[in-house]
């Protein structure tokens, strides 16, 4: 495969961030992930940029101010796929009283400075629209700003820019070993379809395996650390719409945890998360009755409407790789992240990535870069912090008047379709939509607004192979879809790939064959 500055296993939010950063200071970069790009805990978050406001009872201050500086940034750079958000959060003084809730919003508001999101305000909730939603007797309560984000496409577009700037991305690919000759790392790599093997060699490697980092620390490279992994699980699931209105709700707990409560696709609500340790193979994690039962008791005590486990429509769960800090309860872990760099008497650097959050993905892969600096001789400085990601280059930011350009350039599109595409791609829209002039030339429908065209971008340009890349990640479309879409979807790759491997020879080909 040849020979690399930087060797990165790991395609999720780290991996990929530290990949378009790597390949945009000049770095030959090789990215390896052993399933698919975000088929794992970076799919499977709240779907929030937000500094973290619970984090502060545990006196993270660096780590929120990090985060809060990083969430003005994202919005920046990709306003297709973060966008503002307001919280309500209930006041129950038996478990918070008002002044220490008052407190904590206000270092929210002022640990780092605000560009664009409106601060924390007291509402009453007993006359407000937005205490409707909630129990009588709700009467007191706050509202602060943090975003939602579109967690999976936030990976892809990272590695897309990694890759636009010279990265290789190798999906379906495992490292089965690698080992330190010769002043550099002789990796071995095995496609996990085939079961083939090659050889790649690079300066320095990084492990960004998330919930496998220790696996590839101790099992694959065979080195001990003196640093701990924290599995964790997190647990969501969604329901249809529980109440009317954009805003996000935070429950407090008489455990003194909190869930999310936030709109979803306009159809549904996600709710969220659990905090559960977790010690099986991080790929069969589920959620639990338990953890259901949980999440089902915690709105059921805020919300007028009462759910039942019936109408959860769908259910998900991710494991967070904590680095383990000796906290007693899975709540108190610290989400910061901290790196163990192995590179003693001149070796060849191992970097490994403990902990980390969707939020400061970027300042992480700063990090990682700053680490090994010394390793990596001519490095350009740092450079992503204003830069846009693939698609995220929109005037203003202003998503409403883009997506009121997309509908003017092209009148066909129902508004719910424009607005999605623009979401998702950004001004790369224009890449899929290209000359139609009607629904027709975008080729075959596959239904709920997905066409031929997406389907041909996504294969070309963003590694999808099968129905679950698109469906579960690239689109979020799996909600509601009936199995022979699916079908229909894997049928078109596979169709794909044939022509792909046997094109048709047109005239004069054949002799040339």
């Amino acid at each position: 495969m040849g020979a690399y500055d930087v060797l990165i296993v790991g395609g999720g939010i780290n991996g990929a961030g530290v990949a378009r950063d790597a390949a945009g200071r000049g770095l030959s970069v090789l990215l390896v992930e052993q399933d698919d790009l975000a088929a794992h805990t970076s799919s499977m978050s709240t779907k929030l940029i937000h500094g973290g406001l619970r984090y502060l009872e545990y006196y993270e201050f660096r780590l929120v101010r990090e985060a809060l500086l990083e969430r003005e940034r994202l919005m920046a750079i990709a306003p297709h796929l973060v966008h503002p958000m307001r919280f309500v959060l209930p006041l129950d003084t038996k478990i918070r009283p008002a002044w220490e809730v008052r407190i904590g919003l206000f270092l929210y508001d002022h640990l780092a400075r605000r560009k664009t999101l409106p601060g924390s305000v007291r509402i009453d909730l007993s006359r407000d629209r937005r205490g409707e939603p909630l129990k009588p007797g709700t009467k007191e309560g706050f509202e602060y700003s943090d975003c939602g984000v579109d967690d999976s496409r936030l990976v892809v577009l990272n590695a897309l820019d990694a890759k636009e700037r010279g990265a290789q991305i190798r999906l379906g690919t495992r490292l089965e070993s690698a080992r330190r000759e010769g002043g550099q790392w002789v990796a071995t790599l095995v496609d996990t379809a085939s079961g083939a093997r090659e050889e790649a060699f690079a300066h320095a490697l990084i492990n960004a395996a998330g919930p496998w980092v220790a696996e590839v620390l101790n099992r694959r490279v065979g080195l001990a650390s003196g640093k701990d992994v924290r599995l964790v699980k997190g647990s969501h699931f969604l329901t249809p719409r529980l109440y009317d209105g954009e805003q996000a709700y935070i429950l407090q707990n008489p455990d003194k945890r909190i869930i999310f409560a936030i709109p979803y696709r306009e159809q549904y609500t996600l709710i969220g998360t659990t905090d559960v340790p977790y010690r099986g193979p991080p790929q069969d994690v589920a959620i639990s009755p338990e953890e259901i039962g949980y999440l089902i008791h915690s709105i059921n005590h805020w919300f007028k409407r009462q759910i039942a486990p019936a109408e959860v429509v769908w259910a998900y769960s991710g494991v967070r790789p904590l680095f383990d800090d000796g906290s007693i309860s899975a709540s108190a872990v610290t989400r910061d992240y901290v790196f163990d760099l192995d590179a003693k008497d001149g070796e060849p650097p191992l970097l490994s990535v403990f902990g980390g959050k969707l939020t400061t993905y970027r300042k992480l892969a700063e990090h990682v870069m700053r680490d090994l600096a010394p390793f990596l001789p001519g490095l350009k400085p740092p450079w992503t912090a204003d830069a846009p990601l693939p698609g995220g280059d929109i005037p203003g930011g202003d998503m409403a008047r883009f997506i009121d350009g997309v509908l003017r350039e092209k009148p066909f599109l129902e508004r719910p379709l424009a607005s999605r595409l623009a979401h998702a791609y950004g001004t790369r829209v224009r890449k899929i939509l290209g000359d139609a002039h009607s629904l027709a030339d975008l080729g075959r429908d596959f239904g709920g607004g997905l066409f031929q065209a997406e389907l041909e971008y996504l294969r070309a340009e963003e590694w999808a192979r099968a129905s679950e890349d698109v469906l579960w990640r690239r689109t979020k479309l799996g909600l509601g879809a009936p199995p022979e879409r699916a079908a229909a979807i894997d049928g078109f790759f596979r169709a794909a790939d044939e022509r792909a491997l046997n094109p048709p020879k047109g005239p004069g080909l054949a002799a040339v064959s």
